[in-house]
């Protein structure tokens, strides 16, 4: 199928307490960059993201946001210091015999000291964190190319409306070319008719193929039809493979440019040259449209 280099996609999972979301966006580019911006904490799997982007995408400029954050459920266990307790009872006692004092000091009162009861967070397996983190990594580029193809299929289409307009205009020059050449002769010979008119002189047949021959030499795009038959074929089979094509119809649509301006060059009739005018365009909108193509 045909995909488009622009395209988006997110997803978010909930595992072992903690939220991943992934983000991905997309814009044209020559090659595949990829920037990855990860929570510090999960940095370590960047070259991971990394990979598992290449599987998804060959071609683009891919942003890729990656965060996690507890989901407001408990995520760790309590611990009791005990050496810190002891030594805060050490003290208060020391403090009550020194001062003359009752030690009031209840259980419940010990519990809110600092750090004698400390939450700690239960440390996941790197391997248990990755994989809820590829869970959430793989659905987000699995919206995000099915994104692209669906704006890939619009691209498509628009394209192959566009080779139907360029074969209309190939064909348009093709039926007209040869009589450009049957209407020089006609007008060259009524020409030299008109001149040698007053001497009764006989017109040289020879001659006037001769100068017809140079004419159609100039004027002849047979071979820019053919191989613009040929490229519009190509292009049109490219579509329907799919895949990522976007470099060789890009080269094809150059191909094509190159074909239509020497075509354009050898026009000697007005409506040949607006017919060989508008072929350029309509293959310029294709050049630009085949830069959105993966």
């Amino acid at each position: 199928m045909i995909r488009s280099m622009t395209g988006f996609g997110r997803c978010e999972i909930s595992d072992n307490n903690k939220k991943y979301t992934v983000e991905i966006k997309a814009v044209n580019h020559r090659y595949l960059e990829l920037n990855t911006k990860l929570q510090k904490s999960l940095a370590c799997f960047d070259v991971a993201v990394r990979n598992v982007a290449k599987e998804y995408a060959e071609r683009g400029k891919v942003d890729i946001f990656v965060s996690m954050e507890d989901d407001g459920r408990l995520s760790g266990k309590v611990r009791y210091n005990k050496d810190i307790a002891v030594q805060y009872m050490n003290y208060l006692r020391e403090m009550a015999d020194e001062f003359g004092l009752e030690n009031d000091v209840r259980l419940s009162n010990l519990s809110r000291y600092p750090d004698v009861f400390t939450m700690e967070d239960e440390s996941l397996d790197e391997d248990e964190q990755w994989k809820s983190l590829e869970k959430c990594l793989r659905g987000a580029f699995e919206n995000f190319v099915a994104s692209r193809v669906e704006e890939g299929t619009n691209l498509k289409n628009d394209l192959l409306s566009k080779l139907d307009i360029m074969k209309k205009n190939v064909e348009t020059i093709e039926e007209r070319s040869p009589r450009i050449i049957e209407e020089y002769r006609k007008k060259i010979t009524e020409r030299i008719e008109e001149l040698l008119a007053p001497t009764g002189a006989q017109i040289d047949e020879g001659r006037i193929i001769t100068e017809v021959t140079i004419f159609a030499d100039k004027v002849c795009v047979d071979e820019e039809i053919v191989r613009l038959k040929s490229h519009i074929e190509s292009m049109r089979q490219c579509l329907e493979k799919g895949d990522s094509c976007g470099r060789k119809l890009d080269f094809i649509a150059q191909e094509m440019n190159r074909e239509a301006n020497t075509t354009l060059s050898k026009a000697n009739d007005l409506f040949l040259s607006d017919t060989a005018i508008e072929l350029k365009s309509v293959i310029e909108k294709i050049r630009e449209q085949v830069q959105n193509i993966e």
